[in-house]
């Protein structure tokens, strides 16, 4: 009697696992959670890295170069942003006029908060440096399918079929990777 309710105990244990199974068989993969995508985008250079998009990049360029559409209209003006922390705050908060430069660098003191103003600072601090940079665009642009860890599991990777690749896993050369980035993964029907 013993070995049979042994028996029947293992029995409904394989039954409970077997059937348990199948009901988070169909269950979304784990995905970042807002707390850790606001932990990993909460980063002054990453702050800085939207604000300088939104208010310095048609002036200044992408990589803060002076490269950009509306450095046309400035004749030989060097929109180069290439100085010390120092100067950049005190260009970006009182204009260009303050630090020698041209007065076409408008002041931003009454449109940027305190912290925005800093956070451009740090970005700018950076933006020359392509690792630092490409983690401000990747957490500015690709967090949100590709997730906090770059294994495709970001918040918005149950949208997709199929879902964002896993980045850590990928064995694609650069030229394969910047054409992805440029074009998008649909382009070339390969989630890696």
């Amino acid at each position: 009697m013993k070995t049979i309710m042994s028996l029947l105990s293992i029995f409904m244990m394989a039954a409970l696992l077997a059937v348990s199974s199948l009901v988070y068989a169909n269950e979304p993969p784990v995905t970042d959670t807002t707390e850790s995508i606001a932990k990993a985008k909460n980063k002054p250079a990453i702050r800085g890295g939207i604000v300088f998009r939104a208010y310095c990049v048609l002036c200044h360029g992408e990589r803060a170069d002076g490269k950009a559409r509306a450095s046309k209209l400035y004749g030989t003006v060097d929109l180069n942003v290439n100085n010390g922390r120092d100067y950049i705050e005190k260009n970006i908060r009182y204009g260009g006029k303050a630090v020698g430069r041209s007065d076409v660098m408008p002041s931003w003191q009454e449109e940027l908060s305190e912290e925005q103003i800093n956070d451009v600072v740090e970005y700018v601090s950076i933006v020359k440096d392509q690792i630092a940079r490409g983690e401000v665009v990747y957490k500015t642009n690709c967090i949100l399918c590709h997730g906090v860890k770059a294994d495709g599991k970001g918040r918005a990777s149950v949208l997709f079929d199929p879902p964002p690749a896993n980045l850590t896993l990928s064995d694609k050369n650069d030229e394969y990777k910047k054409m992805i980035i440029t074009l998008g993964g649909k382009q070339w029907d390969d989630p890696k």
